[in-house]
């Protein structure tokens, strides 16, 4: 029984008996409604027009929905022309009116279809959630569309009828089969996860946070590219130098200084005056590089509690012999230019390295569009997420080799499975709004630290940007990506985020699948989902496929194996799609409704507390305020 204050609060919003009974019985019937088709997405790494397109098409849950409702009706080729007009309505319109395609007759056909299409989708959803979906200016027209049943009378029918005919004589055709569209992609899929990475490789992780916050209902867990980016964002110098550095060696430099205004002149300016351009670095990668390192092993040095210091290379340079010494032995370096070293403080920046870093920070903390895409990822995302009996997180929960949960000593605290990614959660927060050091510093650690959560393996960037042996380049994997393969671990991660092992499913992302070795997506009896997107076009030889997607919805989970996605001209042109291979490989002995989701827990508890508040006006404990608005 809630307390009376909490009633009292309650009551402002349903002042009285028959407004709190309305409500009990809108949200019993709501329980009674299918669940939401969810779609969960990893890894994108920038890739912003494959993105786009898996959202447009939502993994072929359109082509599905069309197929379903026109299989009798309409070619193959028909069917294809009108996804491609979902997918992209002002772009294939263009089109089709150059082809002399488009004509009244098209438009009254296509606007009944496309209404045909999005009274299926709609039956899963309230007519109230339907209609908030739809255009402010158009949504009476279109719900009164939506809503028509096949059985009504002629005069019925003359007047939905009549409706069409005025909308193609008034010219707004156009604006009702874009609305339409962007109605049916809505209602196709009820929410999106996406498992990390939204930056990396791709030049355009810009324009995907774009579309992220126009989406109508998502939630981000934070990637190692995610977090580096959040660190820099925060004030972390080595979270900056990493970025920097990655966007040179992926020659992905235009994110920084087009989409954030982020000018590497000063960087590039030093660079060039520094450092010689006669072997295989460039002089603007040796500059952040050292940098880079430098201020990794400061970091390094205010964190003993890391056990790190094996990665302290750079004091291991000998620029005269053009070697590292490691572990008794000599490695060849690419690179023996190293003009800002000195020895006898191998990890002290320059005057000029100092001032160069701090106008770069300054220029991150200033840029209004990269400030408020960061903010975006901490509003919508988190560390990790327990969602619908599933378990969501990028990378891995740190192991020791038998199984156990490998405990890390942050600032004298030894922490393991889900307090550790409590932890991590709440020092990510704290870089944010605290720009503390230790924060900061974490923010690094989050993003290549050994055992990051984030990250699950060695990180090895020294090795890979200076050593010639590539054998050295090789990054050890955490435990759990081998243990995970056996479903009694799987188990026992589920149960220390509190899910019932028997129902619940970890889901991640961050390794590319191998499908052309015979790896597979869904693991250890299918409590693993490993959905590593495979956007980025270049994992695509190794991987044999351009990556997985996962669907959950009422009748099951089944996972997409997508082929390499063309280009949006290939859509248009020629009605091309991303084909997919689909594996259900969970039924539901029912179809799920909302009542068995986190969503249906919560309106369970609503119920009870609107029941408690009938109650009280029943027996007088609480006066009803009859002249109040509910």
């Amino acid at each position: 029984m809630p307390d009376r204050k909490y009633l009292e609060l309650l009551s402002e919003k349903f002042p009285t008996a028959q407004s709190a009974y309305t409500e009990i019985i809108n949200l019993e019937a709501i329980l009674n409604l299918p669940k939401g088709t969810e779609h969960f997405v990893s890894d994108v790494h920038g890739e912003y027009d494959a993105f786009k397109h898996i959202l447009n098409n939502c993994s072929g849950v359109i082509r599905e929905r069309v197929q379903a409702t026109f299989r009798f009706e309409l070619t193959h080729d028909e069917q294809a022309d009108l996804c491609t007009l979902i997918y992209y309505p002002h772009r294939k319109l263009r089109r089709l009116k150059a082809s002399g395609v488009v004509s009244a007759e098209w438009y009254a056909i296509t606007l009944m279809r496309l209404v045909r299409l999005a009274r299926y989708l709609s039956d899963s959803y309230t007519r109230s959630k339907v209609r908030k979906a739809m255009p402010v200016e158009y949504a009476y027209i279109i719900d009164e569309l939506l809503h028509a049943a096949p059985g009504e009378g002629e005069q019925r029918q003359r007047y939905h009828q009549r409706i069409i005919d005025t909308i193609v004589d008034t010219g707004s055709a156009d604006d009702f089969i874009v609305s339409l569209a962007s109605l049916i992609k809505r209602l196709a899929v009820d929410h999106l996860h996406l498992v990390g990475d939204v930056f990396d490789r791709g030049a355009h992780a810009d324009k995907i946070l774009d579309r992220l916050m126009e989406y109508h209902s998502v939630d981000l867990q934070w990637g190692n590219h995610d977090i580096v980016w959040m660190g820099a964002a925060a004030g972390s110098a080595t979270c900056l130098a990493a970025v920097i550095r990655n966007n040179i060696r992926y020659d992905s430099l235009k994110i920084l200084e087009s989409a954030y205004g982020v000018s590497l002149r000063e960087l590039a300016l030093f660079a060039e005056a520094t450092y010689a351009a006669d072997d295989a670095m460039t002089p603007l990668e040796k500059a952040i590089s050292v940098i880079l390192f430098k201020l990794e092993g400061q970091t390094i040095a205010r964190h003993p509690n890391w056990h790190m210091e094996d990665r302290l290379l750079l004091g291991h340079v000998d620029p005269a012999r053009g070697v590292c010494a490691v572990g008794g032995r000599e490695y060849e370096l690419v690179s023996s230019d190293f003009p800002t070293l000195d020895p006898s403080d191998p990890y002290a920046l320059s005057e000029d390295e100092i001032r160069v870093m701090d106008n770069l920070l300054e220029a991150v903390r200033t840029s209004y569009k990269l400030q408020a895409h960061v903010n975006f990822l901490y509003e919508r995302g988190s560390a990790y997420l327990v969602h619908n009996d599933d378990v969501l997180f990028h990378a891995c929960v740190p192991m020791n080799e038998d199984g156990t949960f490998h405990p890390v000593n942050h600032q004298g605290q030894l922490l393991a499975g889900k307090a550790y990614y409590d932890y991590a959660d709440r020092l990510a927060r704290r870089a944010w709004h605290e720009h503390d050091e230790i924060s900061l510093d974490w923010m690094w650690y989050l993003w290549c630290g050994r055992y990051s959560p984030l990250s699950g393996r060695v990180v090895k960037t020294f090795e890979r940007t200076y050593f010639k042996d590539r054998s050295t380049w090789a990054e050890p994997r955490d435990p759990y990506y081998a243990l995970t393969d056996n479903p009694e671990v799987c188990r026992r991660i589920l149960e220390e985020f509190g899910v019932n092992p028997d129902r619940g499913h970890i889901i991640n992302g961050h390794t590319p699948v191998h499908a052309s070795e015979g790896e597979k997506a869904v693991r250890a009896g299918g409590h693993l989902i490993v959905i590593d997107g495979g956007f980025c076009q270049a994992y695509h030889k190794t991987t044999g496929i351009a990556g997985y997607t996962l669907i959950s919805d009422p009748h099951g989970m089944r996972i997409k194996a997508h082929r390499p996605f063309g280009s949006i001209a290939d859509v248009l042109d020629l009605n091309t799609d991303i084909m997919s291979d689909d594996d259900r490989f969970e039924v539901n002995p029912r179809p799920l409704t909302i009542n068995d989701t986190d969503t249906g827990a919560d309106i369970r508890e609503q119920i009870s507390d609107l029941r408690a508040l009938l109650d009280g006006y029943r027996t007088g404990e609480l006066p009803e305020h009859a002249g109040a608005r509910a």
